[in-house]
This record gives C-alpha cells, sequence and structure tokens, in this order.
C-alpha cells in the first residue's frame, strides 16, 4: 500500500489572522517567523503512520506545526514535559521512515530562542542594546535577486570569463552565492580599502591590493552597499588606470538617498532607504554579518549611519 501524507482540503492557514493556534507558543513562533520575513503555512499537511491491516483506515497520524515552503522544512514545538516530547520522537523516527526525504525538526521553545540568538537577534548585550530592527530584505527574496543577476551576467558577459573583484569584508556572502549563480567560467580577487579617517572627499588607501593582473580583462567590481558614491567613483578610476578591457559594478544594495556622486552602478540588487543596515555580510562592530537577511538595526544601537568605509 502506497502511504502519502493527507494535504489540508483548504489552503492553509499562512498568517497570525487566518491560523488557529493549538497553543500560545505556535503563535509566538508565528510571530518571530512574521517578523524575519520567513514565510509559513500552520499544519498543511497530515502524515498516516498506522493503518488498520484489515480495512486501511488510519490510526495514527501526524501534523506537524509549521511548514517554511521556502526551506522545505516541516517544524514541530513542544513544550518541557518529558511524556510529550518522547511520543513527538516517536512520531518523528516513524514519519521520517515512512516518508523518506522529509525534512522535519523538533523544536524546544529554548531551541529557537536559541537560534535566534545565535544570528545576532535578541538583546545579546543588554549594556549596548544590540539587535536587529525591522527586516528589510528576506533571505528568499536575495535568493531570488540572486538567480536574476546571475542570468542577467551571464548573458552580457557571453563568451568571456570575467574577473570579479570583491570590496571586503562586507562583500562575503555577496560574491560567494552570486558567483554560484553565474553560468560563465570566473575568476575571483580581492581588495581591501579604507577611506582616510575623516576625508569626506572620498580619498582611498588601498589595505590589501589585488593579486591578479586585470590589464585587458573584463572586470567586475562586487560591492555590498554603494551610498555616497564618492569611495567606488575613486576605485573605479584606480582600476581604469590599469587598462582592463572593460569595468562595471555589481552592488547588492544601493542607498541612493545618501548618493553625493553619480558612479553608474550596472547591477543593482536592492535599492534601501537612508537607514543602518546589518546581515548578509554587512556588520556593526563585527557583529551580525552571519545573519542569512538584511535588517536594520535599532536606533539606541547606532553611532551614525553606513559610511564610505562601507561601500
Amino acid at each position: 500500500m502506497s502511504i502519502r501524507p493527507l494535504q489540508a482540503k483548504t489552503p492553509p492557514p499562512s498568517s497570525i489572522e487566518d491560523a488557529r493556534f493549538a497553543h500560545e507558543s505556535e503563535e509566538e513562533f508565528a510571530r518571530l517567523l512574521d517578523f524575519y520575513g520567513v514565510h509559513w503555512q500552520y499544519e498543511p499537511r497530515t502524515f498516516p503512520l498506522k493503518h488498520d491491516a484489515d480495512d486501511g483506515r488510519v490510526l495514527e497520524a501526524f501534523s506537524p506545526d509549521f511548514y517554511l515552503p521556502d526551506l522545505d522544512l516541516y517544524i514541530e514545538l513542544t513544550t518541557l514535559k518529558q511524556g510529550l516530547v518522547t511520543d513527538k520522537h516517536r512520531k518523528i523516527r516513524a514519519l521520517r521512515e515512512l516518508y523518506p526525504g522529509t525534512n522535519i525538526k523538533l523544536l524546544y521553545k529554548r531551541d529557537y530562542l536559541t537560534l535566534l540568538a545565535k544570528y545576532g537577534i535578541g538583546m545579546v548585550d543588554e549594556q549596548e542594546r544590540l539587535a536587529p530592527g525591522e527586516v528589510l530584505i528576506s533571505s528568499s527574496q536575495i535568493e531570488r535577486r540572486l538567480n536574476e543577476l546571475g542570468a542577467q551576467i551571464t548573458r552580457d558577459y557571453a563568451g568571456r570569463e570575467p574577473l570579479l573583484i570583491g570590496v571586503l569584508k562586507g562583500v562575503t556572502c555577496f560574491m560567494a552565492d552570486l558567483m554560484r549563480h553565474i553560468a560563465l567560467p570566473v575568476h575571483i580577487d580581492f581588495m581591501t580599502i579604507s577611506s582616510y579617517e575623516g576625508d569626506r572627499s572620498g580619498a582611498v588607501r588601498i589595505l590589501q591590493d589585488l593579486s591578479e593582473n586585470i590589464l585587458g580583462r573584463d572586470v567586475i567590481i562586487i560591492e555590498d552597499i554603494v551610498d555616497t558614491g564618492m569611495t567606488l567613483q575613486h576605485l573605479v578610476k584606480m582600476l581604469q588606470a590599469r587598462q582592463p578591457a572593460s569595468v562595471s559594478v555589481c552592488a547588492l544594495l544601493d542607498k541612493r538617498a545618501r548618493r553625493l556622486v553619480e558612479t553608474p552602478i550596472d547591477y543593482v540588487g536592492f535599492e534601501i532607504p537612508d537607514e543602518f543596515v546589518v546581515g548578509y555580510g554587512l556588520d556593526y562592530r563585527q557583529r551580525f554579518r552571519n545573519l542569512p537577511f538584511v535588517a536594520t538595526l535599532r536606533p539606541e544601537a547606532q553611532i551614525e549611519p553606513n559610511g564610505p568605509a562601507d561601500e
């Protein structure tokens, strides 16, 4: 007998207003998912675990609390009551045996709070009160845009082997993910640059120069964020002086509200408002680089907006 999960006859709830949660911890978890831009469905499927040998009736079934479509992951929340935990572990083991390939995790409340803290979410330092605020760009939005940018660069550079130059450190996540979406042979190199302290002219000093010779090559500068444009303009002129075949710019974030110098950006991931942002490589005092999304930083933790050194 073929065993298949039973899908809900009506679309599963995917908003706080539509869902009828069995426990307050489920609603709390749903609000956390909403706040951080993670799409969810509440109890969308029921997995039969035992059937009557004579008539095939379902004797035992299991409906995980949440399904996260972007991650293809089921989540079951549980309390600290050992009896309930033991029973849920048994059901999850049975589900994995009967439905191979189904991705499911059992989370205690402390597990998902610890998970959030791992990514820098929450009051990780009560004195500094450092924590992200609003999520501007979710991980699923980033993934979709990477697909689009990679396809566009692939078309534009067909038959060529572009050299991607990453400007460290904030570009690490973006560049690593972007190049996997480019269906061409690519070469990579990195630079570390810094605006002179207190100098708003955009003058740049090179802390780490390229190891590759760019003479006659197609160069794409990969940036995490561009705001005033002064540092980027200086960098483009510096590289053009080395006589590459071409120089273009690809930036994850464009903060046009702070633009002082109009420097062309050939490929833009997202335009953002004049906010200090963290996550997906961008940091505040070296924190939050490993967030899988881009978020604002709470105002009480900020000293100044992302400036030229972050371009």
